[in-house]
């Protein structure tokens, strides 16, 4: 060992200098390339020397995972950097994971905790430095407070005697016990290299393997209680025994050392000796019945890994999400949260098995539910497809080389020419010939003209996705396989495609609009959360909220404020008297005051649950924004504001807010059904057309809720006033005035008014009227209830066909296409960087084609033989310039 210390300590030194920032995956890398080095230079070294064997002390890591350090490898070998590392530790953290450890670890020793937002922060840091406690600097941004400098660079220095460090303006005694931790929450923090320099930098991530043991921890501990109470005594048991063995072994080396003479003669030594060895022998004895047991339990446990692999995977689609919008951020605690009532919530079952696969469906359509609350429309089924390829991937059912393809095709390698010039495009070909160079696809682009009928079919037929593929294709190819064909042929179904593909491997339910309710949110709530609505461009959910805080009994106990510049203040004192009163409080637009974020973050995380009055809510609206704080997105209520898309989800959500009594309330019941039906009709319409572009409307207006109603309110009040039913004053309210307000193209503005002369006329009141000519969209019983109504809008489809808008079916096609490669792109950017078989990323392998087309670089020493700089001849420096550039 003495010989092979070198090379180890080097390593380790190199590991803590170094290689704290990166993944597990890319330390090992690097650690294969110095013990490459160390070979080639002779340096002694053990076979594997590591870390954690060459540092680690096993009785301080066991204490660390009792206090919460994940129990995976980058976690231990995170521990032991932190432990060695002669600068302060900065962990990047955005699952709040180092955080709890270090509020555990350092517990008893008086951890001070302390933001950068806190106004008593720099006092409580000058107390933890002079009396020696450890300090814990929480959500730490890109940039710190310059007066923070002296304490990271460690600037001490001695005065009679005393060590002393200057922090502001004053100097202080520095205690030699001082600890300094520091976290944040981003998760791909941008730091300079003068700051990186003043720190050690930690990748805390959460690793899939840490995550996995944590989830089946609590799995076990809900399923099989005993079991984890067992595991867990075992586990603090094996410390302590591993302790007191080291007590035991260091106290015989200090006796040897410190003994004069011969040993033999010193009968305290001999005595020690023999109770040691006593006591070793029983310790060893337990620790291997121990192991034993441990052995056991493990294998009890094993059973529930499915669920334990089927939720990590859900939570890293879930965390990656905020790659697509800032806004979709969520917490750890938050997750486990949804996973625990999963459990608690599924079926109970006969077997292990069945109990599993309970849990396993219930739990991730519960997690589907709420995240969609808080996903905007365009991402819901990305969201969904995500989770189904994710899970198939797991199970090896989706061939990662077939899966980059679908999102990013593929250059074909040969060329050939096009069978069906008159119907197949170039760009269709061209993808056919990528797909070709795919293992399972290899014969393709020969067989194309065999089947040329068969893929004509599909190319032309109105729903592609469900036309089986011509010849042994059909057969050969699984259901994501032929999303590939559908790729090439029909880009414009692959939304449909992707539908069918989830709806078949996970269930109909997560292609269903989910419609979010405020009372399913407010539920689910408490006084410490805050209740975020994300919005859209032309959407308020302010009458949405006022009219349940009617419902709620607090329309008196509620106050609003729209932030900008100023209005900070007002809002703390409004938030601070809503506490003591249990009232509610709106702060709208967020999004226009970025500089009292950090303000707003620090009230809500100093909210106390035990001070504050039960029954207090802050409700939050923002548009998408990176200035809105993380931590505050994570652990809130968030619900995304916008129109729903399609017909059916539009005709859902205004049915799901009206009720019978409302239905009934006009004179004319039967009549007031049929119109609001049409006129809910005509407004999904309206705002459906937007996708069509120019086909639609010139401009996309941004029609609202706000509309709507006001056209309700207008037709019931219109209905009990009149005799006669006023389909002029109707069609003039809404075409002119609440739609046409918006409208500023004269030909939008025709467009409009003609599509209300179909939905305001005396033949809708018949019960056998169609909007369409395939009659999915018609007339319904008006002695149906609100139940009636929300069964026939559920057997609607879910995509719109283009008649109901009267336009071609063609009018979707450009429309559809870039809807499908819009939602590809989004899961692109949630891709980690992919490995190919050969262990080269994609990006490195289009590099090295790239650098393989390079011509050599120019020999500078010729070319100035050649073409000498002279006065006279301008034109040499110039070249001579160039071919150095």
């Amino acid at each position: 060992m003495i010989s092979n210390v070198a090379g180890d300590m080097l390593l380790s030194a190199g590991y803590i200098a170094y290689l704290g920032p990166f993944t597990g995956e890319y330390r090992a890398a690097m650690a294969k390339e110095l013990l490459k080095g160390f070979k080639e230079l002779g340096v002694p070294h053990t076979d594997v020397p590591n870390l954690v064997s060459t540092l680690g002390d096993p009785v301080n890591i066991r204490t660390w995972q009792i206090a919460g350090l994940p129990k995976d490898n980058l976690s231990v070998e995170n521990g032991v950097i932190s432990q060695y590392s002669l600068r302060w530790a900065l962990f990047i953290d955005p699952q709040g994971q180092a955080n709890t450890w270090i509020k555990n670890m350092e517990k008893d020793s008086g951890l001070e905790v302390v933001k950068l937002s806190d106004r008593d922060f720099l006092r409580r840091l000058e107390n933890a430095i002079r009396f020696g406690k450890p300090c814990l600097l929480e959500n730490v941004g890109e940039e710190l407070d310059p007066a923070l400098e002296p304490v990271l660079l460690q600037q001490t220095f001695k005065q009679q005697g005393h060590t002393l460090l200057k922090l502001g303006d004053s100097l202080i005694d520095y205690h030699k016990s001082f600890k300094m931790y520091l976290t944040t929450k981003l998760p791909n923090p941008h730091y300079s290299p003068e700051f990186s320099a003043k720190v050690t930098l930690i990748n805390f991530t959460l690793s899939p393997s840490g995550l996995q043991d944590q989830l089946l921890g609590m799995v076990v501990a809900k399923e099989q209680q005993d079991l984890e109470v067992a595991k867990n005594q075992l586990i603090t048991s094996n410390a302590k025994m591993k302790q007191e063995l080291k007590e035991i072994e260091d106290e015989i080396l200090f006796r040897l050392s410190s003994t004069e003479g011969n040993p033999v003669d010193n009968e305290e030594l001999i005595r020690v000796l023999e109770a040691s060895k006593i006591k070793a022998g029983e310790i060893k004895a337990k620790v291997k019945a121990a192991e034993k047991t441990e052995q056991n339990i493990d294998a009890a446990r094993l059973e529930y890994v499915p669920v334990a692999v089927r939720a990590q995977i859900l939570f890293f689609c879930v965390s990656d999400l905020s790659n697509v919008d800032p806004m979709y951020q969520y917490s750890l605690e938050w997750f486990l949260g949804i996973f625990l009532s999963g459990i608690a919530n599924s079926r109970s079952a006969d077997t292990v098995e069945e109990r599993i696969w309970n849990i396993n469906e219930y739990f991730t359509f519960s997690l589907y539910g709420n995240i969609c609350r808080s996903l905007f429309e365009k991402h819901k089924l990305m969201f969904a497809f995500l989770l189904c390829a994710r899970i198939m991937m797991n199970d090896k059912k989706i061939d990662m080389v077939e899966w980059r393809y679908l999102l990013s095709g593929a250059m074909p390698v040969q060329q050939l020419a096009n069978p069906a010039v008159s119907w197949l495009s170039e760009r269709a070909w061209q993808d056919i010939l990528g797909l070709s160079t795919l293992k399972n696809f290899s014969n393709l682009a020969q067989s194309f003209p065999e089947h040329l009928e068969g893929f004509k079919k599909i190319f032309d037929s109105s729903q592609p996705h469900r036309e089986p593929l011509p010849g042994a294709w059909d057969v050969i190819l699984d259901s994501f396989q032929k999303l590939l064909v559908l790729r090439c042929l029909r880009a414009d179904c692959l939304i449909q495609g992707l539908q069918d593909f989830v709806a078949a491997e996970l269930g109909q339910r997560f292609i269903e609009p989910q419609t979010s309710d405020l009372s399913v949110v407010f539920a689910e709530s408490s006084s410490s959360t805050p209740l975020i609505f994300v919005l859209s461009p032309g959407t308020d959910p302010a009458a949405d909220l006022y009219k349940f805080a009617d419902v709620m009994q607090f329309s008196k106990k509620m106050s609003a404020i729209s932030l900008g510049q100023g209005q900070g203040p007002w809002a703390e004192s409004m938030m601070h008297d809503a506490m003591e009163r249990g009232h509610w409080v709106f702060f709208q637009n967020c999004h226009l005051a970025p500089s009292w974020m950090p303000t707003l973050e620090r009230l809500i995380e100093n909210i106390n649950p035990l001070k504050v009055h039960e029954n207090f809510r802050l409700w939050l609206t923002s548009l998408p924004s990176n200035k809105f704080p993380v931590s505050v997105l994570q652990n809130g209520s968030k619900m995304t504001i916008e129109p729903p898309r399609g017909i059916k989800a539009n005709l859902q959500k205004t049915y799901m807010r009206l009720t019978n009594d409302f239905l009934s309330s006009s004179t004319k019941v039967s009549d007031f059904k049929s119109l609001l039906l049409s006129l809910c009709l005509f407004h999904g319409i309206a705002l459906e057309r937007r996708k069509f572009g120019p086909l639609g409307f010139n401009i996309p207006y941004e029609f609202t809720d706000g509309d709507l109603n006001i056209c309700i309110s207008q037709l019931k009040m219109f209905l009990d006033e009149y005799q006669d039913i006023p389909y002029k004053v109707l069609k003039y309210t809404a075409g002119e005035i609440n739609y046409g307000g918006r409208v500023t193209d004269d030909w939008d503005r025709r467009c409009l008014l003609s599509v209300v002369e179909d939905f305001y006329c005396p033949a809708v009141l018949s019960s056998d009227h169609v909007y369409c000519a395939s009659g999915v969209y018609r007339q319904i019983d008006t002695k149906l209830d609100i139940k009636g109504y929300l069964a026939y809008i559920r057997g609607l489809p879910i995509n719109d066909t283009p008649e109901i808008f009267g336009l071609h079916d063609n009018a979707n096609i450009s429309f559809a296409q870039n809807e499908a490669f819009g939602l590809l792109e989004a899961v692109v950017r949630l891709q980690p960087r992919a490995t190919s078989a050969e262990g080269k990323t994609l990006e490195e392998e289009i590099v090295a084609g790239i650098v393989e087309k390079i011509p050599p670089p120019f020999d500078i020493e010729e070319v100035m033989g050649k073409y000498p700089v002279l006065y006279e001849e301008s034109m040499n420096t110039v070249l001579i310039q160039e071919v150095i550039r």
